[in-house]
């Protein structure tokens, strides 16, 4: 078996794939929950609406961490000399930052909505909304820390065998 077969770059391409689009699906997710809830509370109190928007920016930079990686993934892959070992290492940081992205925008979203609706109704949920939301954001984060690392692995590993 070949160190450095022809297909190695498809393990670094679903990296970049799986980077941006599973971030950007959370982060979609994050932003329409948190919207639905922001909908809602403009029709009984319009002041608060400026607050609210919170998760809908932390969504956002959801997205970010995902294009961050996949810029950085993409620009580590080469059509020679690619080893199938940073092709998997790419393909796990891509994983990595996409799922904890995912998941951090379905957290960001559920919390959102639930706290932008009790805000209406009493203004302490306030900053324990953006804790929460806080404590959310972080996943994503610790998945952009993670890929990061394992982007510089990548970086290091074996040239292929001329």
């Amino acid at each position: 078996m070949s160190v450095c077969p022809p297909y190695a770059p498809f393990f670094g391409f679903a990296g970049v794939a799986s980077a941006m689009v599973f971030s950007t699906v959370g982060a979609a997710f994050g932003t329409s929950k948190s919207g639905i809830g922001i909908a809602g509370l403009g029709t009984f109190k319009p002041e608060l609406i400026m607050k609210s928007l919170i998760p809908v920016v932390m969504s956002g930079i959801i997205a970010v961490y995902g294009l961050v990686v996949s810029v950085l993934i993409a620009g580590g892959l080469k059509p020679t000399d690619y080893s199938l070992y940073a092709g998997f290492i790419h393909l796990g940081a891509g994983l990595a930052c996409g799922f904890t992205g995912l998941a951090a925008g379905y957290a960001i979203g559920y919390v959102g909505d639930s706290c932008v609706r009790a805000y209406v109704f009493e203004s302490k949920v306030f900053v324990t909304m953006v804790l929460i939301l806080i404590f959310g954001e972080v996943l994503g984060l610790y998945g952009l820390i993670v890929a990061l690392i394992m982007n510089s692995r990548a970086a290091e590993a074996a040239r292929c065998p001329s």
